[in-house]
């Protein structure tokens, strides 16, 4: 019979040769309950030629430890993943005794929620896809709050069985019982002696990127969804999981591919979890929301110079282009700020390579694992964290809508920085609805997030020309010849570009809020 259970763990890459250092930090030595173990496992997946089991995200795998073969059986990912944790339900089922693996056992998934689709594989004939080898260091540990975990350091390969192997060097600290905060602080203070980063894809994940190798998409926002009737608090700590999941899943993208996509996702990501962590100023205490915040703050500052240059690049000049008659004085330009995004993309993937990347995901992910964001049971603000998602949501929902209504005033004779900020608080509002669309569903819903996001793309348009305009200004100084042509090109288009944006204007303040006033 398999035992059903729920893996969670915080995954962390590490080098090689910091796993001895890893090993000897204090925090290590002080967490530790029983000695080391160190064991050789040998894993085999399986999955239909197709793989049908990776697209309903189910891994199943057969495992030797020691002598002992286990069947192993793990779901999806769920809610609580994010921020370097991965939560997913378990089904383990130990198997014969043996050097060879034995054969499958269709009889563990019988009373699981995947029994069709492990059925279905079944009968299409399930195949090894895939093995890992590896040595497995695991520490028992104790930590705070009562907590018990295993710290593992695995040291390996996954091999595709046709001559393809990826390396595995990664520390996995999985929750035995207790509470999941102490894991992030375990990993903080183990961040501080050795260069760690957050791990998102699993061992089956580097598995199936040898079999079928598919170039990396970078991950747009997920919205996961939030009932009308969920409380408060779980709903903001979901919401912060995947603002961190966007950042994170970007990361490595940013590093290694010039897709400027990478970066903008990261960007989005960044800002969206600033706006989740701005929602908790009223209720959460400032030292339990500032560094995260603070980290957030650094990290947009260091993306924003490569997103405004890879718009300047690769949209706004294109665009212009053709419907210019001064190209040489652009085109000397261009290059000049194809050298400037060359750098900032630097500057960039430097941020995201460096501890304090890694220490903004690590706080993000603690403070979502904590009861009720760190409010004391019983203070006034519990009870804000208590009532439906859908309560809290409305008084924010309002007070930005009317910030936006407030600013949109000038719209009509709006200064190029008026119009920033009008852009910023429609950005700030749209993530809002977008967080708790789901707890307010209905037409009304639908028809105001679409004239919310076709006013913020007009005004993103004016303000990206504004930007090349400043960006010009700040290379060649202010008798730039590329700045003239700008200027003259936001001229001649000023007032179809403000009657489309007028419009759209217009029809956002006449769309009925969903929301009380």
């Amino acid at each position: 019979m398999a035992s059903a259970g729920r893996e969670i763990e915080l995954k962390l890459r590490i080098a090689r040769a910091d796993v001895p250092r890893l090993l000897r930090h204090s925090a290590v030595r002080a967490a530790r309950r029983a000695p080391a173990r160190t064991a050789r496992l040998v894993s085999i997946y399986f999955d239909t030629a197709d793989d049908a089991l990776a697209r309903a995200g189910i891994a199943l795998r057969l495992r030797r430890d020691g002598t002992r073969w286990v069947q192993t059986l793990k779901g999806p990912a769920d809610s609580g993943s994010g921020a370097g944790i991965a939560s997913r339900p378990e089904f383990e089922h130990p198997l014969a005794r043996g050097a060879q693996p034995p054969p499958l056992e269709p009889a563990q998934w019988a009373a699981t929620p995947w029994r069709a689709v492990l059925d279905a594989a079944h009968q299409d004939h399930l195949v090894p896809r895939f093995a890992t080898d590896f040595s497995r260091t695991t520490v028992p540990v104790a930590l705070d709050e009562g907590t018990r975990a295993h710290l593992c350091v695995d040291i390996g390969e996954v091999r595709d069985g046709r001559g393809g192997a990826s390396p595995i060097a990664e520390v996995e600290i999985e929750l035995d019982e207790g509470a999941l905060a102490p894991l992030y602080r375990l990993a903080e203070r183990l961040c501080a002696g050795v260069p760690l980063a957050v791990e998102t894809r699993s061992k089956a994940a580097r598995g199936y990127a040898l079999t079928r190798p598919a170039a990396a998409r970078p991950a747009r926002a997920a919205h996961p969804p939030i009932g009308s009737d969920d409380a408060a608090a779980p709903a903001l700590q979901t919401l912060l999981r995947a603002c961190a999941r966007q950042i994170a899943d970007n990361a490595d993208g940013v590093l290694c591919d010039d897709d400027p996509e990478w970066i903008h996702q990261l960007r989005i990501g960044t800002r969206r979890l600033r706006s989740c962590l701005a929602l908790l100023r009223d209720t959460v205490p400032e030292e339990r929301r500032a560094a995260v915040a603070g980290d957030a703050q650094w990290l947009a500052r260091a993306l924003g110079p490569a997103r405004d240059l890879d718009v300047l690049v690769d949209e706004t000049l294109p665009a212009l282009q053709p419907a210019i008659d001064a190209a040489r004085p652009l085109a000397r330009f261009a290059r000049r700020a194809d050298e400037a995004r060359r750098q900032a993309r630097e500057a960039a993937r430097a941020a995201v390579a460096s501890p304090r990347f890694t220490r903004l995901l690590l706080g993000a992910g603690e403070l979502a694992a904590t009861p009720r964001l760190g409010v004391l049971a019983g203070a006034p603000a519990a009870d804000a964290l208590a009532q439906p998602a859908r309560a809290f949501a409305r008084p924010w929902l309002a007070r930005r809508h009317r910030k936006l209504l407030r600013l949109a005033r000038k719209l009509p004779d709006a200064t190029p920085e008026e119009r920033h900020a009008i852009r910023l608080a429609a950005k700030r509002l749209r993530y809002v609805t977008e967080f708790f669309a789901d707890a307010f569903p209905g037409r009304r819903t639908r028809a105001y997030r679409k004239a919310l996001a076709r006013l913020q793309d007009a005004l993103g348009a004016q303000v990206d020309a504004q930007v090349a305009l400043r960006i010009a200004y700040a290379m060649e100084g202010t008798a730039s010849p590329a700045a003239q042509v700008l200027e003259a090109h936001i001229a001649r288009n000023a007032a179809s570009a403000d009657a489309a944006l007028m419009r759209r204007w217009r029809a956002f303040r006449a769309c009925p809020r969903f929301f009380p006033h």
